[in-house]
């Protein structure tokens, strides 16, 4: 009996370690779930600045695409989890590169848009430190959830705000094109 228990436990740790992907100095979850629905690691990547890791993203489906115009269109619930490993991203730097992201996707047409990114902004009012974890969660019809160290921080509404913020680490000019191919499982 003890060696059958010892035996139980070894393997529930195992499948508890071979759960998790290593990415730089981040470690991201193989499966998510978000408002009863499961998602999985499509892919992640690490976001670089000159050699320094910034931040690693990880991009999570119901199935798998390595297609960004097919994940960017999909109106079925998803994620993106942004794990911050450097002390040099600060709010007001994620903030200005929120705001360039935004102005990139759109074509610099926000107007639409406008209200909505400026109460998305508003979420990170409170300083950003290494090992905060950031989790946007897009949620089939609704909008999307941002999340800080598994704490929501609200709900902004709509499938086209989802489209441009998706598309900043999607998009044809994205943050990074090592975290996008990252994202999408493109090596």
């Amino acid at each position: 009996m003890k060696k059958t228990v010892l035996l139980f436990l070894v393997l529930v740790s195992l499948a508890s370690v071979n759960a998790q992907i290593r990415v730089g100095k981040a470690i991201l979850p193989y499966e998510e779930t978000f408002e009863g629905v499961d998602l999985k690691l499509n892919g992640a990547g690490m976001r670089k600045v000159l050699w320094i890791d910034m931040y690693a993203g990880g991009l999570y489906l119901q199935k798998k695409s390595k297609d960004s115009k097919v994940v960017l269109d999909a109106n079925e619930t998803m994620s993106m989890k942004l794990d911050i490993v450097s002390g040099f991203v600060t709010q007001k730097k994620f903030i200005k590169a929120a705001q360039d992201g935004f102005q990139k996707a759109t074509f610099g047409n926000t107007k639409t848009l406008d209200k909505r990114i400026n109460k998305f902004l508003n979420f990170f009012s409170e300083p950003i430190v290494k090992n905060d974890v950031f989790d946007l969660v897009y949620v089939k019809d609704v909008g999307v959830k941002a999340f800080k160290n598994g704490k929501e921080l609200g709900l902004i509404k709509g499938r086209d705000f989802k489209y441009a913020l998706f598309k900043i680490w999607l998009g044809d000019e994205p943050a990074s094109e090592e975290i996008k191919n990252g994202m999408l499982g493109i090596r």
